[in-house]
């Protein structure tokens, strides 16, 4: 139900507008009232209202200083100005210190209820997204307390501001992309798109027209232009996974992408400027590659201006209680179910084993046992679905 507070010290005005948001009982609006600015602003602080009508002319405190101070003290509440002495000027300040609108007094009815109504609707747009992002973000946590995981947070906080290529190295499942996740996530580009691409999974001769792009007829299948993975994840992060796997030929383009910051696509001849940030990462030793002439050497230091490397799961074996605890609780969202226990011997057997299949193992396992097992999950069913 959304709250809505009416700033107004003209108790006429504060009663038509009540009646009137009274009146909508699609919206079922519960509507409190303020007679001036400083009960307004103490209200607003200490209960949380979707929306406010906040007349401007009022005395202790005026409605663009109640607005002023809202603002500053982060409360999230939309505000709509309402005064008889409108002007094109006033409206602009106000929207420029934050307000959503501004109404003239008297408001015309139907002015008032289509602005009602596309500011809730875009409180709810926002509540949705910041659920999202939160959801989202809840996904690809990196949970651990171990030193290993400790020190893979600290480089993530450190370089994630800023535009420095970083190579991820690590083992199959050891959660490389989440690395690549977080330091998205908590970098400027986080507003734009996150793009991956798996070098391995993707045949040798398709890789530039993936990365690249091509344009119409540049082959046979080819019956229109497309945009490649660079060029999607513009002002945002490219994710290279597996890049170990990589062609030579795709490697020496991806080269000159990151040298010049600009690409062409596959079958065209004019250049395209790019501004991505490239996150790489291997379960290869690409030194050991570059000596045996399968990854060129100028690449690798184009990508790894910063190192990060992801533990396995047998070296951060103190991390698996946590780990299970998130799974369980992660499985029972997704299930709709209530959360399983798990018992301490079958929590110190999943810790002994050695997961050559680190997290994603551990996950898949986990995930197991709460569909096989009936009540609290013990050695017993470690044991026989391990």
């Amino acid at each position: 139900m959304p709250k809505v507070l009416i700033i107004e010290d003209e108790a006429t005005i504060r009663a038509v507008l009540k009646d009137i948001l009274k009146d909508q009982k699609e919206l079922r609006l519960e509507v409190d009232e303020a007679k001036d600015g400083v009960e307004g602003l103490t209200k607003l602080e200490s209960a949380n209202y979707d929306l406010a009508f906040c007349d401007i002319k009022m005395p202790k405190m005026d409605g663009m200083e109640v607005l002023t101070q809202a603002k500053a003290k982060d409360i999230s509440t939309t505000f709509i100005m309402i005064s008889a002495h409108g002007t094109t000027e006033l409206a602009v300040d106000a929207v420029k210190k934050g307000a959503y609108d501004f109404l003239q007094k008297p408001p015309d009815l139907n002015r008032l209820l289509i602005t009602l109504r596309n500011a809730l609707d875009k409180n709810l747009l926002v509540k949705e997204s910041v659920s999202l992002k939160k959801k989202i973000s809840h996904q690809y946590e990196i949970i651990g307390q171990s030193d290993g995981i400790k020190e893979v947070l600290k480089m993530i906080d450190k370089v994630a501001p800023t535009d420095a290529r970083v190579l991820i190295t690590g083992a199959n499942g050891s959660g490389k992309e989440l690395v690549a996740r977080q330091l998205h996530e908590k970098s400027p580009r986080s507003l734009f798109s996150f793009i991956e691409v798996n070098c391995a999974a993707i045949p040798s001769e398709l890789i530039e027209s993936e990365l690249f792009g091509h344009e119409k007829g540049a082959f046979t299948s080819a019956i229109k232009q497309r945009l490649g993975k660079f060029e999607l994840a513009e002002n945002g992060t490219l994710f290279l996974d597996e890049i170990g796997d990589m062609s030579l030929s795709a490697q020496a383009k991806v080269l000159r992408a990151l040298q010049e910051n600009k690409i062409i696509r596959v079958g065209g001849d004019k250049d395209i400027a790019v501004n991505t940030r490239v996150i790489a990462a291997t379960n290869k030793d690409l030194k050991k590659e570059i000596a045996e002439g399968r990854f060129r050497e100028d690449l690798y230091h184009r990508l790894s201006v910063i190192v990060i490397k992801v533990p396995s799961l047998k070296d951060r074996k103190e991390d698996i209680p946590l780990l299970v605890d998130k799974f369980l609780e992660d499985i029972a969202v997704n299930y709709g179910a209530k959360k399983k226990n798990i018992d301490a011997e079958a929590l110190k057997l999943l810790s002994q084993n050695e997961w050559s299949g680190n997290i994603r193992e551990l996950k898949n396992v986990i995930e197991r046992l709460v569909i096989m097992s009936e009540g609290t999950i013990g050695s017993a069913e470690v044991k026989k679905y391990l």
